[in-house]
């Protein structure tokens, strides 16, 4: 849409400019997701980059909406501050990481100095693109040239030129960008051979892009700079012989297997410190944010080691833990062409301890975080980023069905066999993952799989947040409810006692498995205490007890 251009940025301006940030990443997220092949190939830059946008976006939104239809509105300082929390909070990935400082660089110059007219000129727009640029390299461990980094600096260094209005400095960060990422293949080696530009640094084009088009109201074209021998594809640099869908080659030889992302409430001297341990770990390390919250970033072998360096540093939350599959792990000598596996199982499940758990059996994980549950387009990435001809999906709640579905028909769509159990809770699709053999007959597989799930009875152990009607009765705010099979069975005012009553329940059908998933805010006793009653009550019965940390619920259970 036409607008009068600005020579300024306010508010609504950053309101625009998240807004069409976010539609030209949704434009160009699977071709960013093709060209990813630095510091890991797992084809899913684009979405990252994609949903971090999204997460600040949001926050914006919200802002705005905090005033209502009224002639208020918020201020440059509280919009901007708003865009670099929702990307700190909601960063996804490498890219999304640095693409969260970026922004949070550009806040801190952009909130402390606007006018009484709540603006800033161009003048103002060239020092917070500076202070983006410089803060993101300081949040990389070891920085490397060729990449969004590189990018970045590039377009701050045009900035510099241009004159004082806002349009005419975004302009020359946008086209300082585009050179840059331009020449990118030459820069990095892996870039090169695969005859790509960098993903990364693809994604911050389009976001400045956004940016231009916020205050002039120009449409920009979406184009760059083809590498040599290689072909211009909705703005990235594609090799002649790479389709979107393909999968690009590994980075570099020799790498972790997990990547690991998190929230950190913690404080300078302890982030500090974490970043000296991280960095000795593994690779990739990016830290970002400050004022007591960081977002913390790193490649591991170690996925336990990495978590536990953040539970010294301060408060760990929001963890996810990627298990890179087999042809995702950098190997010795020439990169060979990936190949897909035949058959990879992708799995939601509610808190970090399971991910682990789930991710060490092999399977791709998604974290659905309490009230946060994961959408189909990171579900998508998902079963894409399993690189399986076949894949197996467990949505592990019933009310992700319709969005579990809507993915398996994005990657069927792309030619991945999907095959959806509709697993209820992540105690059915433990059973599921226990009898899973990838040598099978995949139908067979998933008979096998979906009968396990099927004859595991689930339940959980949660505290009612208010008043209201159930099928047990009428519950009070800070009753203990026991769920089973999804209904309120059991309320009780002792998490122990209602727990028991539970599991004596589901228990008198038979059952010689019981499986419990304790959460981090559950007192350690009650596993004890559970495990015991098994032990002295049901004889022939066995019991596994595993940490699901922050998973919404104070307990889970399941019987077979």
């Amino acid at each position: 849409m036409a607008q009068v251009p600005l020579t300024f940025l306010d508010a609504l301006a950053v309101r625009t400019w998240c807004g069409g940030a976010l539609r030209a990443l949704g434009r160009a997220r699977e071709e960013i997701d093709a060209i990813n092949v630095y510091p890991v190939a797992d084809g899913d830059t684009g979405t990252n980059l994609y949903l971090t946008m999204e997460s600040a976006a949001a926050a914006v939104e919200a802002v705005f909406a905090g005033y209502g239809t009224g002639t208020g509105r918020p201020s440059l300082a509280d919009a901007v501050r708003a865009m670099a929390h929702g990307a700190l909070i909601g960063a996804r990935g490498n890219s999304g990481t640095i693409l969260a400082q970026l922004l949070r660089g550009m806040s801190q110059v952009l909130a402390g100095s606007e006018g009484d007219a709540g603006r800033v000129d161009g003048v103002r727009l060239r020092l917070a693109l500076r202070h983006a640029a410089d803060s993101a390299r300081e949040a990389v461990a070891h920085p490397v040239e060729g990449t969004v980094l590189t990018v970045a600096s590039a377009a701050a260094r045009a900035a510099e030129t241009a004159g004082e209005d806002c349009g005419a400095v975004a302009r020359a960060a946008h086209e300082g960008a585009r050179t840059a990422l331009a020449e990118t293949p030459g820069q990095l080696a892996v870039l090169g051979r695969a005859g790509v530009v960098d993903a990364g640094g693809r994604g911050l084009v389009a976001v400045l892009g956004a940016l231009v088009e916020a205050v002039t109201g120009e449409t920009v074209e979406d184009t760059a700079v083809a590498a040599e021998g290689g072909a211009v594809e909705g703005g990235a640099v594609m090799p002649a012989s790479v389709q979107v869908e393909a999968c690009p080659e590994s980075a570099e030889p020799g790498g972790p297997a997990y990547e690991v992302i998190y929230l950190l409430e913690a404080g300078d001297a302890a982030v500090a410190r974490l970043r000296e341990r991280l960095d000795a770990l593994g690779d990739s390390l990016v830290v970002v944010g400050g004022d007591g919250l960081w977002n913390v970033h790193v490649h591991v072998d170690d996925a336990g080691a990495a978590v536990e360096a953040g539970v010294e540093a301060g408060r760990p939350y929001r963890i996810r833990i990627t298990h890179f599959a087999a042809g995702d792990v950098h190997t010795g000598g020439e990169p060979p062409a990936r190949e897909r596996v035949q058959r990879a199982v992708v799995a939601v499940v509610p808190g970090e301890g399971l991910a682990g758990l789930y991710a060490e059996a092999g399977a791709t994980t998604v974290l659905a975080r309490p009230g946060e549950p994961p959408a189909s387009v990171e579900l998508a990435q998902a079963l894409r980023r399993a690189h399986a001809r076949e894949v197996v999906l467990l949505p592990n709640d019933a009310e992700l069905r319709h969005t579990a579905a809507a993915a398996a028909e994005q990657a069927r769509a792309e030619g991945i066999r999907v095959a959806l159990i509709p697993t209820r809770s992540a105690v059915q699709g433990i059973a599921a993952l226990a009898v899973h053999e990838p040598g099978r007959r995949f139908d067979e597989d998933v008979v096998q799989m979906t009968s396990a799930a099927g004859a595991t009875r689930h339940a959980e152990v949660v505290v009612a947040e208010r008043q209201s009607w159930t099928t047990a009765g009428i519950c009070q705010a800070g009753d203990v409810l026991g769920l089973i099979d999804g209904d309120v069975a059991v309320i009780g005012p002792d998490l122990t006692a209602t727990a028991e009553t539970v599991l004596d329940r589901m228990l008198q059908a038979g059952g010689e498995l019981v499986t419990l998933v304790v959460g981090d805010e559950t007192p350690e006793e009650v596993a004890d205490r559970l495990e015991s009653r098994v032990r002295e009550s049901y004889l022939a019965v066995d019991t596994v007890v595993y940490r699901g940390g922050r998973q919404g619920s104070l307990l889970l259970i399941g019987v077979e």
